[in-house]
């Protein structure tokens, strides 16, 4: 048994993710977790550790890194440091690192997929290009000056340019998203988040902050992220989404629980919303009277339903590839290596 150097892995993860990063650990660490641990907890906890992991759990503050005398390395799983005290660990020569949680980015990716999906409507349009039906005029072969533009005769089909995207629940899949968002020059990102972010990381991100009404309002496309708990249970419900603006799309990879469904999809229904794409449901997996699903079933419903697949399928969102990274560079420490990533 080679000699195990202790971690601290700090989160505010449940139980489930807590077991998969434990049995992720190579053999050489001993991981603790703390999950929301008071301050007072950590920094009496700290003098024992040779490696402290921040994982979505508040602030790393001078005080933290000051009781961590024998830390070789913080690492925050994610990109977004700005919670970390990094003039501390520089003056107490603590090395930081970020590292990216695949994750995030896969979720981020799917839900700009989920937006070019909705307001392209792809769903509705390549079930008309695959009828190959009586279109009332001739076939004719395409060259410089023959082509039939849009004989779908749909309408609807929107760029995300310029656009206002509003973000609810901003973490390192928000940041994630944002930074893919600036390619595609929205006019405006819209975020909302229990605590606001400092000045200087809203302008890297090229985000606003505004109040939860605000977002949703004024919103062309509503990316919903809110984790659960019992102030987001079924926070998007009727009322809310009546506020939406007209024509707008809601896309989800938050938690299932904060959606009202079947207010949803009477939304949908109604023509209040242009659309809607959902990765995650109050039941999974998700039940046969779910009231989104006749919609999904109409392509012309501009509906997108997916199996909670966003990080990725059930043998790799949580699996040993994905999350022993996040000892990555602990290890590469331990080896006399330096972190990768590495921001202060």
């Amino acid at each position: 048994m080679p000699k195990q150097h202790p971690v601290l892995f700090l989160t505010d993860r449940g139980q489930y993710h807590q077991s998969v990063v434990l049995a992720a650990a190579p053999p050489e660490l001993a991981v603790t977790m703390m999950r929301r641990p008071p301050k007072v907890e950590v920094i009496k906890a700290l003098p024992a550790y040779e490696f402290l992991i921040s994982e979505r759990s508040g602030t790393v503050d001078a005080d933290m890194i000051a009781a961590g005398r024998s830390l070789r390395l913080i690492q925050r799983l994610g990109s977004l440091t700005y919670d970390i005290d990094l003039e501390a660990a520089r003056a107490a020569g603590t090395p930081v690192a970020a590292w990216p949680v695949e994750t995030a980015i896969m979720v981020a990716e799917h839900m700009l997929t989920q937006m070019l999906v909705l307001a392209k409507r792809l769903g509705d349009v390549a079930a008309v290009a695959s009828e190959a039906g009586d279109w009332d005029r001739p076939s004719l072969r395409t060259d410089e000056d023959t082509f039939a533009y849009d004989w779908s005769r749909r309408s609807g089909v929107r760029p995300l340019y310029e656009q206002t995207v509003g973000i609810l629940g901003f973490g390192e899949i928000g940041a994630e998203l944002a930074r893919r968002l600036r390619g595609f020059c929205p006019s405006a990102v819209l975020y909302h988040k229990r605590s606001r972010l400092p000045d200087h990381a809203e302008r890297e991100l090229g985000i606003s902050y505004a109040p939860l009404e605000q977002v949703v309002a004024e919103s062309d496309t509503l990316c919903m992220l809110l984790p659960y708990y019992s102030a987001t249970d079924m926070l998007l419900d009727a009322g809310l989404l009546s506020t939406m603006k007209a024509g707008s799309f809601l896309v989800s990879c938050g938690s299932g629980s904060v959606i009202d469904e079947a207010a949803l999809a009477n939304a949908v229904r109604v023509g209040h919303l242009a659309g809607a794409a959902l990765d995650t449901f109050e039941y999974e997996p998700i039940r046969p009277d779910n009231p989104l699903l006749p919609l999904a079933r109409d392509p012309n419903s501009n509906v997108l339903l997916t199996p909670h697949t966003a990080a990725g399928s059930s043998a790799d969102a949580d699996s040993d590839r994905t999350r022993k990274g996040d000892y990555t560079n602990l290890v590469r420490v331990l080896r006399g290596q330096a972190p990768l990533h590495r921001v202060a």
